[in-house]
């Protein structure tokens, strides 16, 4: 646990030491958000009826925008081969990557969407379940993202493949995501979009190292 701690702390040290993708990921949120109701009208009552479904889009594109440095840089200067010579499973490494990429670009989306859906009219009723949704949900994002950052790492354009390896597999935490929402807001039980968000976090955060860490040794080979 000592080593997996530290490993999350030099994360987050270079995260912050840069302060690039953070401020992307968040600015990218922000503007996009800004941008949608000069694109389809003021109206409120239009802006409340699509808002889940705009929070939640506009939230995972963010998020994988800084998916494709998860290991690039440590593969670029040679850190990725000291680190896989670690004594900490190369999976457990994996996991405390996600969890540093999490803290960074997720919990701040999930902070930030509120103040956005406030924006966007958003029903009052839907704010609580907005939340819990986005911290079940981009958990997962994190996670089902490592395993594209690993499989893309070393190739050309791996950004483009990053994004046609992983928007597949994240369109069921969108869905869901969405309907929790949208169920809270009309008046329904969000309580079971939001265990199968539960559900697939729960088979992400021991399926997705284990395959992203397979990708990366097949890229150390």
């Amino acid at each position: 646990m000592s080593a997996f701690r530290r490993l999350v702390l030099r994360d987050l040290r270079l995260a912050f030491r840069q302060g690039g993708d953070a401020a992307m990921v968040v600015g990218f949120f922000v503007l996009t958000i800004v941008l949608f109701p000069f694109g389809v009208g003021p109206e409120p009552a239009l802006l409340a009826r699509i808002a889940a479904g705009i929070l939640w889009v506009t939230a995972l594109l963010a998020a994988l925008l800084s998916l494709e440095r998860l290991f690039q840089a440590d593969w670029e200067d040679g850190s990725l081969e000291a680190l896989a010579l670690m004594p900490l499973p190369l999976e457990a490494q994996v996991l405390a990557k996600c969890l540093a990429h999490w803290l960074v670009t997720g919990l701040p989306l999930t902070v930030v969407a509120p103040l956005l859906g406030l924006l966007l009219h958003l029903d009052a009723a839907g704010y609580p379940v907005l939340v819990l949704s986005l911290l079940l949900g981009t958990p997962s994002l994190s996670l089902i993202g490592a395993i594209g950052a690993g499989l893309s790492l070393g190739a050309r354009r791996g950004g483009v493949l990053l994004s046609l390896l992983v928007l597949p597999l994240y369109i069921p935490i969108l869905i869901f995501g969405v309907a929790a929402v949208e169920a809270s807001i009309g008046g329904f039980a969000a309580r079971p979009h939001l265990l199968l968000l539960g559900a697939f976090l729960a088979g992400a955060l021991p399926l997705a190292p284990l395959a992203a860490a397979a990708a990366l040794r097949q890229a150390l080979e």
